[in-house]
């Protein structure tokens, strides 16, 4: 039989016991460090999603007032003499700016006389019907009906295709013959290129991206964001 004198009894309890306390150490911080890179995914996750709500091509929108000045063509919902005004370059098919047109909408109603929001379009390449749908805004605005027609679409973003577009327009009782004809022509290019090349030149990248009074707004801020920052201009 194995016998052990009371020093190495001692010896291999100690012994044992530190191997016991650094295994348990170590799958402890192991376990930290697991979750910590698991929140730390999460975190890269939500940063990527809000910036591409700015940029896709990882370039944010300028952090400086920007004269983004408002012409006799653009699309403006609200009092067109308000002393606050935002201008949008928006996406039809992007889902973050359908969130914050539903945001733009609240605004003009609660904050009327104050507020006058000046929508312009800013399709993305990786949208295949985001520039047709931006042509058939502007034929449906022809017939005073830009802003209903705009928001049908974002209230239908997923159905959004070349048929869809005309199909929108028979619902909203439209004159389809002239509506089709001035999409078809594609009649209002110029008008959607010269958006975006505004767009460009004030440093916007991506969608939504807006200026109230000139400073930037990046991406789909909440209403109460938008709240405050018009508060702060009064």
């Amino acid at each position: 039989m194995f016998h052990l004198t009371e020093t190495k009894k001692t010896f291999l309890l100690g012994f044992t016991t530190g191997l016991t306390i650094v295994f348990f150490t170590g799958f402890l911080l192991m376990t930290v460090a697991y979750f910590q890179k698991g929140a730390e995914k999460d975190d890269v996750a939500d940063a990527d999603q809000a910036e591409e709500v700015i940029d896709n091509s990882n370039k944010p929108v300028a952090n400086k007032p920007v004269d983004v000045k408002v012409n006799k063509d653009d699309r403006i919902l609200g009092d067109k003499d308000a002393p606050v005004t935002i201008v949008e370059f928006s996406d039809l098919q992007c889902p973050y700016c359908a969130r914050f047109h539903t945001t733009m909408n609240q605004v003009v109603r609660d904050f009327k006389g104050q507020v006058r929001w000046v929508y312009r379009h800013f399709p993305l390449s990786s949208h295949p019907f985001a520039k047709k749908a931006a042509l058939a805004t502007e034929c449906a605005g022809e017939q005073g009906k830009f802003w209903e027609y705009t928001n049908n679409l974002f209230e239908n973003q997923s159905k959004i295709n070349n048929d869809f577009l005309k199909e929108a327009a028979q619902n909203l009782k439209l004159d389809t013959g002239k509506f089709n004809k001035c999409l078809d022509d594609e009649k209002y290019l110029s008008k959607v290129n010269n958006d975006m090349a505004e767009g460009k030149k004030a440093g916007v990248t991506g969608t939504p991206a807006s200026f109230i009074n000139g400073k930037a707004i990046k991406g789909a801020e909440s209403y109460d964001t938008i709240k405050r920052m018009i508060e702060e201009l009064k």
